[in-house]
């Protein structure tokens, strides 16, 4: 045996997956364990360090439209519950299971106040209580007393255009809800449109993936698509090459520590850069500027296109669910498709959710879904999303749940790593300022309607002369935006955009000089 692979032979009997054993050609066998997934952050069932910090949230668990004349089930955070609207208008959402025998909500009938359970006939309010017990005539007291021993789990729920929110944590505990900068500063002429997609993975990789700016390049990039077998999917979805340009990133923790500004710079042609804000906020809320930006004209402080949570369903399973903005305002291309926003179906990257496969809900009412053949690779638009995959095949595929300790980040992975440490941080308590209680005093503190950093900017800042030179001028460029943003957190409204939109304004004047 030689030296070298008595090396190996040792590396091996010691039982460390060292470097050199990853290196061997055709050293699969050295890498195929696959450790455990990092239940710290991937976990979010109730009790978990993650399960119990999202509890203090609001969280958005449905659509408006899902609440009909039944119950509507749900899994959210790894808990069974039904919501439903009752015949006064009031949003109920409750654990499913019935606090007398356990029989499911699912199937209990909507009253003018309440539900009622199909076994025994119990009713519970919005808020738990137990408003009917069916004793036979002469037992009233005995009903009375019986109610009131009893109590269905239950949990506060708002509307707020066309999505119902729930908050799941101590009641005692509520934390104001965010309307982030009022409403979330949609311009006269625009809407936030509600939209649904479920993704068949852990919670925290479909968050990863909005911290991910890098992505784009490859993954939306029409050059990628084999022999151009598109099969509907939209690809260079920004009508421009600007998305396809790798992106110079700087990534900040603004508003101490509590949420991530990722700013890239883009270059458009020699004369025009675009620099777009991401905004991610802890847990799981992401605010994302135009996604369909070309780039051909100046733009200072446009706001937001998408706003979504991430949601888990369980810990193999989750929801993107939030607010498409809609109109000339934002959509200054004019390039959105209203009717493509709701249910399981969305507009600007069409075929990089579930919708592309019927068989994974589609466009299907939600009593007539297929059935799911065992695997997924025998599916029918199986062949098509190999062809042409999106964020939806990129991000289920890293396993049901992600294994962080087999990845080996770049350093354009900065984004996703720093948010989750900052996620680390709050859960862990090691940065007071992100823990719950101290989110709902700030979220007092604002008024409910804290500022975001996401912006989409086109700058009229031409190319640097050199390669060093241009790539100074861009982070320059990025580094400034953050520090403008953050001087603007004090200030609300029109003030604050004013303060913002002058200051853009002076930076690109100083470039020019």
């Amino acid at each position: 045996m030689s030296v070298k692979s008595d090396k190996l032979e040792d590396q091996r009997s010691s039982g460390g997956a060292s470097v050199a054993k990853k290196l061997v050609p055709y050293g699969g066998y050295y890498t195929n364990k696959v450790p455990g997934h990092d239940p710290e952050l991937t976990g979010t069932g109730p009790g978990t360090p993650m399960g119990e910090f999202m509890r203090a949230f609001w969280h958005p668990v449905c659509m408006s439209i899902e609440l009909t004349d039944t119950p509507r089930f749900l899994k959210i955070l790894g808990e069974e519950l039904v919501a439903f609207r009752d015949g006064s208008g009031r949003v109920g959402v409750l654990h499913a299971h019935c606090v007398h025998r356990g029989a499911s909500l699912e199937y209990g009938a909507i009253m003018e106040h309440g539900i009622r359970c199909c076994y025994h006939g119990m009713v519970f309010d919005v808020d738990g209580a137990c408003l009917h017990v069916p004793f036979p005539k002469g037992e009233e007291k005995e009903a009375q007393k019986y109610a009131c021993s009893i109590r269905q789990g239950a949990y506060k729920a708002v509307e707020r255009n066309g999505l119902v929110f729930a908050y799941m944590g101590p009641p005692e505990a509520e934390p104001p809800f965010p309307e982030w900068e009022g409403d979330f500063t949609v311009l006269p002429g625009d809407e936030l449109v509600p939209y649904s997609n479920f993704q068949h993975c852990n919670w925290l990789q479909v968050q990863d993936n909005a911290a991910d700016n890098y992505h784009p390049t490859a993954l939306h990039a029409g050059k990628n698509v084999v022999n151009e077998r598109y099969q509907g999917t939209t690809f260079d979805e920004v009508g421009a090459a600007s998305m396809e340009v790798a992106p110079d990133m700087h990534f900040v923790p603004v508003q101490q520590g509590r949420s991530l500004a990722c700013a890239g710079a883009r270059r458009v042609d020699k004369d025009r850069l675009f620099v777009r804000v991401q905004h991610q906020v802890l847990p799981n809320l992401s605010l994302h500027a135009y996604t369909s930006e070309d780039g051909s004209k100046k733009k200072l402080f446009s706001r937001f296109h998408i706003i979504r949570w991430t949601v888990p369903v369980d810990d193999e399973n989750s929801k993107m669910i939030g607010w498409r903005v809609m109109g000339p305002g934002i959509d200054t291309r004019g390039v959105g498709d209203k009717s493509l926003v709701g249910y399981e179906s969305i507009d600007f990257l069409e075929g990089q959710v579930a919708m592309r496969r019927p068989e994974r809900f589609g466009q299907y009412a939600l009593e007539d879904l297929p059935p799911i053949p065992p695997d997924h690779r025998e599916r029918e638009h199986y062949k098509d999303a190999q062809y042409a995959p999106g964020d939806y095949e990129a991000i289920i595929s890293q396993r049901p749940i992600a294994v962080h300790a087999l990845e080996h980040p770049t350093r354009f992975d900065a984004g996703l790593f720093q948010f989750r440490k900052m996620l680390r941080d709050a859960v862990r308590g090691t940065n007071a300022a992100a823990s719950a209680r101290a989110f709902a005093e700030w979220f007092r503190e604002q008024g409910g309607a804290p500022n975001s950093y996401c912006s989409g900017n086109v700058f009229e800042i031409a190319e640097g002369e050199t390669v060093e030179e241009e790539v100074q001028r861009r982070r320059m460029v990025t580094r400034r935006i953050i520090d403008i943003l953050n001087n603007g957190e004090s200030m609300k409204g029109a003030e604050r955009s004013t303060f913002v939109r002058n200051s853009f304004e002076e930076l690109e004047q100083s470039m020019k000089r």
